[in-house]
């Protein structure tokens, strides 16, 4: 244990980034967006304020030690003190020394010290966490559709980045670019205090950087925003490459895969090029007047000793100065470049990050309030907001423990359907009642979680197989996740599992997605996760597609035992799985068509009938 520990955890403690909000969404106007986070770390930041202020009076102070100590040693040459040494100097010059020993070798030290304290372990901990936190918090709240739209990469790229791009920022302007201003500000008083002409050379050339700033500024901030979203863009393809990287080499698609990236790598390369052209523009005309501005001091200085009106060590001073005043504008249009780069991005993540949620609770919306699982839809509409074409005044009461087989051509409406059932979208017209409660009115998590979901496409997390059987079930025991594995036929080969780290079994990682396992085994999970949550409405989207036909006969000997006493609703291409359900209803073109049993739907002869023929396959036995 460190002994500056104590000191690390005080200061660590200033930002609890996990700090619960009422209100999670920012504002999408870039200083408000800023002040939105930065006004929950104010005091963090106003303490960063002053320790620019203070290390750039310090630094100031250090070239008029300088200067001082060049004329007391002068003096004492003189007067013969030198031969007296250190006793004759500490006699005639002891306090002088004394204070400009003490701001050296302890004031700095301290001063810089607790500028490290600020944005080592209040700023980048704490600030950063605070910011990424809170803006997953506002992203995962948001709808269905809000993911479907972007790239998952590219979201978490912008989630990720727009914490260090605003700390970043904050910590430029604050401990850099304050700083600055105020070493030229503490500059211009002491040259003004030697003579007003050296002053007002100084005040030339700060206009002077001021016209360079106003003309480069708006270029590096717009070109900092461009190059930041063509990063992000190339970072949203890069890993939605990485991700299917399994499909692009099947299909031998490197070389598409190449254009598609370098398309958008061509894109970046060429918003960077404009935009370092606009911070080389700034640094050849900064130094080009920078330039002319220190011969200027240098001989108006050495023309004022001359003169006798100024001493040599008023000329070293006024030279260190103006070189270290020189060095450190400099050093502000390099920090502007990260300043406006990190503005860029802030301002980037902003568009992304400080949407409105597209879907929210009501705001007087209650849990809802579980009794049989009654679900009644009426004269629903929805069309993905484009005027028609998806589902029209559909109709629709599923009872009580029925189970019910969505059957139709694809483009039907079913997995549509569904996801208003869920509440993933907001209906454009009619309602949708589960006992008796308008889903529109109750929460949402309320309603999901009387659901439960297996689909032909599973969702798997890079987690342990423990994880991902009890993700709908977070308390769940090792005894009930092992009871639910067994029951999805899916504990003998999950015994069997290694990982890449020689984690086994139940510990094992499944990959990104789970691409370690295989389809059937995927499913398997997914089936399992089912059991461990036993939500009274279960939803099956092709829930056994991916399984061979004597696991999948197996699986639904346990599928059967599940639904009973429960509401269920099965969508299946493949017929013969969903024959036996208490009630049929076929969809064409989000409108029901047909409903009734398999045997009435066959002797209707209609759509149903005609899509029974094109496949081979028996019915499955009458068990519920």
């Amino acid at each position: 244990m460190s002994l500056l520990d104590p000191v690390y955890r005080l200061f660590e403690s200033w930002i609890d980034p996990f700090k619960p909000r009422q209100d999670y969404e920012p504002p999408n106007r870039l200083l408000a967006y800023v002040w939105y986070y930065v006004g929950q770390a104010k005091w963090a930041f106003a303490a960063m304020l002053l320790y620019g202020f203070l290390n750039a009076v310090i630094e100031a102070s250090l070239f008029t030690f300088v200067g001082k100590t060049v004329d007391i040693l002068a003096a004492a040459e003189t007067s013969g003190l030198k031969a007296q040494g250190w006793s004759g100097l500490a006699q005639n010059h002891g306090w002088q020394l004394l204070v400009m020993l003490g701001v050296v070798a302890v004031g700095r030290g301290i001063v810089i010290a607790y500028g490290a304290l600020i944005e080592e372990q209040v700023i980048v901990p704490g600030f950063f966490t605070m910011m990424r936190w809170q803006s997953h918090k506002h992203v995962i709240a948001q709808s269905l559709g809000f993911f479907q739209n972007d790239l998952s990469g590219r979201i978490a790229q912008k989630v990720f980045q727009g914490g260090q791009a605003t700390g970043d920022m904050m910590i430029a302007l604050l401990q850099i670019i304050w700083f600055i201003a105020v070493y030229a500000a503490t500059t211009l008083t002491l040259l003004s205090s030697l003579d007003i002409r050296l002053g007002g050379v100084v005040v030339l050339w700060i206009i002077a950087f001021v016209v360079i700033a106003r003309k480069y500024v708006p270029l590096i901030r717009h070109h900092g925003k461009l190059t930041a979203e063509a990063g992000s863009l190339l970072t949203g393809r890069m890993v939605d490459g990485y991700s299917n990287i399994m499909t692009v080499k099947l299909h031998g698609a490197s070389s598409s895969e190449e254009h598609f990236i370098r398309e958008a790598m061509v894109g970046q390369y060429e918003a960077l090029k404009k935009f370092t052209r606009a911070l080389s523009g700034v640094r050849i005309s900064l130094s080009s007047v920078s330039g002319l501005m220190i011969a200027m001091i240098g001989w108006l200085s050495i023309d004022l000793w001359l003169a006798g009106e100024i001493s040599t060590g008023s000329v070293a001073f006024a030279l260190a100065l103006t070189l270290r005043l020189n060095l450190l504008l400099g050093r502000l249009m390099g920090n502007l470049n990260g300043f406006f780069r990190s503005a860029g991005t802030a301002q980037n993540t902003m568009e992304l990050v400080a949407q409105p949620l597209g879907l929210l609770d009501a705001p007087d919306a209650r849990p809802l309030e579980y009794s049989e699982g009654h679900i009644e839809v009426r004269n629903l509409k929805f069309h993905y907001g484009k005027g028609s074409g998806v589902i029209d005044r559909l109709s629709l009461d599923i009872r009580p423990g029925e189970k019910i087989g969505l059957v139709g051509p694809s483009g039907a409406g079913k997995s549509t359907l569904v996801n208003l059932l869920l509440r993933f979208h907001d209906l454009e017209g009619g309602c949708i009642l589960f006992d008796g409660q308008d889903i529109a009115k109750v929460t949402q998590d309320s309603l999901r979680s009387r659901f439960s979901l297996v689909q032909q496409e599973t969702a798997l997390f890079h987690r342990s197989v423990r994880e991902n059987i009890g993700y709908g079930k977070p308390d769940a025991s090792e005894a009930e996740i092992e009871a639910a594995a067994k029951k999805a036929h899916a504990h003998d080969f999950i015994e069997g599992l290694v990982d890449g780290k020689g984690r086994t079994g139940y510990d094992a990682r499944v990959g990104e997605r789970g691409v370690k396992l295989s389809g059937g085994q995927r499913q398997r999970i997914a089936i399992a996760r089912v059991f461990l949550r036993d939500a009274p409405v279960l939803i099956l989207d092709e829930a056994t597609s991916q399984l061979d036909s004597e696991v999948e006969a197996a699986i639904q000997e346990n599928l059967f035992a599940l639904m009973e006493g429960k509401t269920v609703i099965a969508i299946a291409h493949r017929l013969s799985t969903i024959a036996a359900m208490d009630r049929l209803v076929i969809l064409d073109k989000g409108a029901i068509v047909e409903t009734g049993s398999h045997g009435e739907l066959l002797k209707l002869d209609g759509l149903y009938a005609a899509l029974w023929k094109r496949q081979s396959g028996g019915f499955i036995a009458d068990r519920i």
